[in-house]
């Protein structure tokens, strides 16, 4: 996928070198962006092998709209999420409450009950009653509830888009980790946007992507550059069942033709 070879070679020639939090470096670059045709294949990188199975169960998780790792780490074995948990498996309120339970208050304060909102139901109605709105935004940001959170949302917002009967995905993400990060990310929406592309009868359309803080550790630039030097190989297809998107299971995506390079070991800063 030249589009994301691309993204790397400017980051590692354009961007500056940055401190932050984790102690470790970067090399940081403002406001990229990309855009994939997911007519043309489904966007997994061939020129390191990334663990679909993993993309795809935490595309579920974030359906599932809890505030525990439980189902990820205990089900299913899967341990994406294991560094930022508590040891009872707490994250608070990420990814999936916001997207299917965004509480209109604080909801471990002890007042009891807060009203909900399923930000991704309300955008499929949309989608399938008003298909041209501009108002088909889910958010991820909840400053009233950031100290709960066990790691703030990176990926804060994305937006559905619809012409000549295609389902287009914009994502906006405060912040990018290219060499981990971004290939999950990448691959975890375009996934969603095709489930929902199929759940409301249109094709799916363009993936595109706005990394505000599009960055790459220092730890990760020789694995990078490794990358750079493969070939890139053609996409695969992503075949997934025709079942509303809350009945998916991991069993319903099909991943047909992936013949990836090796996968290459990345260590994550947390």
């Amino acid at each position: 996928m030249r589009v994301y070879h691309d993204l790397v070679r400017n980051v590692l020639e354009n961007g500056v070198r940055k401190a932050n939090r984790t102690g470790t470096d970067t090399i940081s670059s403002f406001a990229e962006h990309y855009k994939v045709d997911l007519a043309e294949g489904f966007p997994l990188l061939t020129t390191k092998k990334v663990q679909f199975r993993s993309v795809i169960l935490e595309m579920l998780w974030y359906l599932r709209g809890e505030d525990h790792i439980r189902w990820l780490r205990d089900e299913n074995d899967c341990h994406i999420w294991d560094a930022w948990a508590k040891e009872d498996g707490f994250v608070g309120p990420i990814y999936p409450v916001l997207w299917r339970n965004w509480p209109m208050g604080d909801p471990y304060a002890g007042d009891g009950d807060v009203p909900r909102i399923d930000q991704l139901k309300n955008a499929i109605h949309l989608l399938r009653t008003d298909p041209h709105s501009r108002r088909i935004v889910v958010n991820t940001w909840h400053p009233g509830l950031l100290h709960r959170m066990a790691l703030p949302p990176c990926h804060l917002m994305f937006i559905f888009n619809v012409s000549n009967g295609r389902l287009h995905c914009h994502l906006t993400q405060r912040s990018g980790d290219i060499a981990l990060g971004i290939p999950f990310n990448l691959a975890c929406y375009s996934a969603l946007t095709m489930a929902i592309a199929q759940e409301v009868g249109l094709e799916p359309g363009v993936f595109a992507h706005t990394i505000v803080d599009a960055h790459i550790y220092v730890n990760h630039v020789d694995g990078l550059k490794a990358q750079l030097e493969r070939d890139i190989r053609p996409l695969p297809r992503l075949t997934i069942a025709r079942k509303p998107l809350d009945a998916l299971t991991l069993e319903d995506f099909v991943l047909d033709g992936y013949d990836p390079h090796p996968g290459i070991r990345f260590e994550v800063a947390v």
